[in-house]
């Protein structure tokens, strides 16, 4: 059991599904906060909880000291960058069509590991069962709602989630080549607390300031979004140091993260329930997940033959 719940294939889709909870909170969230501000705030209080869990002051500072230059160009990148584009292109972006550029994500880094690593390249196999992963996102995307374009500044939202994808590749491959000699932990406290602070200080000129009053539903929201930000990611910065992890396999897991977050969407929202497509997509997904297990087994095999 101990082994199971160490393995990559574990800990990926509880990161994961931790990430698809969001949908929610966030919702909450920015019914009462501008998105940079809560963004921010939300990150910050994530790094502080990590601070506090590594419970390792001297070691922690020690490894901040003996890594700046690499924390803080992760924080500019990870953090900063990667969610001040997610969230300007979603607010030019119909939600359906945003929820469908987003969840293509793994397609993206794949391609961005695949010019990274001479030993994460792009196979027929992993190509299509990808691409088939991309489908079935598309497909609950429509399911939930349709896409319906209706202005031009949509194009310059499309861009910039398009952008944020490929930023996000470049993150995860950071970590996976440049992280050695040190921790986790100390990864995602230091660049969610930097990039959290740069988030914040950004949304004053753009956003004003909002200190509120907030009713106690976006605090408990805003305390599950920390929590949530501070757990995956520092399991998915473990995990993207494992030995023999593949940045282009272990990102293809997200495609469950729109699979998890319509089955929590439907148990929580009154007003939604499951529908043939959404049903349909998650079943393409769910083949994409085995197509690409079939592949690193595969891949692994012929290895190991070598």
């Amino acid at each position: 059991m101990r082994n199971i719940i160490k393995s990559t294939t574990f800990l990926a889709i509880l990161a994961c599904w931790l990430w698809s909870t969001a949908f929610v909170g966030v919702k909450i969230g920015l019914t009462y906060h501008t998105p940079l501000q809560f963004a921010g705030v939300r990150f910050f209080i994530s790094g502080i909880l990590i601070f506090l869990y590594f419970g390792k002051p001297a070691r922690y500072f020690a490894e901040l000291k003996a890594n700046l230059k690499f924390i803080l160009k992760l924080s500019l990148v990870q953090t900063f960058i990667q969610y001040s584009l997610f969230y300007s292109g979603l607010n030019l972006v119909p939600s359906s069509l945003a929820a469908m550029i987003i969840g293509s994500q793994p397609m993206f880094i794949a391609l961005v590991a695949h010019f990274s690593f001479h030993n994460d390249k792009m196979t027929p196999l992993k190509t299509g069962s990808i691409l088939i992963g991309v489908a079935g996102i598309a497909v609950i995307t429509l399911g939930r709602s349709g896409v319906e374009m209706k202005g031009s500044l949509e194009y310059l939202g499309i861009a910039l989630l398009l952008v944020n994808n490929m930023v996000a590749g470049y993150s995860n491959v950071m970590v996976a080549k440049h992280s050695q000699g040190i921790s986790p932990a100390v990864i995602s406290s230091t660049s969610l607390m930097i990039g959290g602070v740069l988030l914040s200080v950004v949304s004053v000129p753009v956003e004003g300031i909002h200190l509120g009053p907030f009713p106690p539903e976006y605090w408990y929201a805003l305390a599950w979004l920390s929590f949530l930000s501070a757990a995956a990611f520092t399991i998915w910065n473990s995990l993207l140091k494992r030995p023999g992890v593949k940045v282009s396999l272990l990102n293809v897991w997200k495609f469950l993260i729109p699979v998890s977050g319509a089955t929590l969407s439907w148990i929580i929202m009154k007003n939604e329930n499951p529908d043939t497509l959404s049903l349909t997509g998650m079943a393409i997904i769910a083949l994409s997940l085995l197509s690409l297990n079939y592949a690193n087994r595969r891949a692994q095999k012929q290895k190991a033959g070598s």
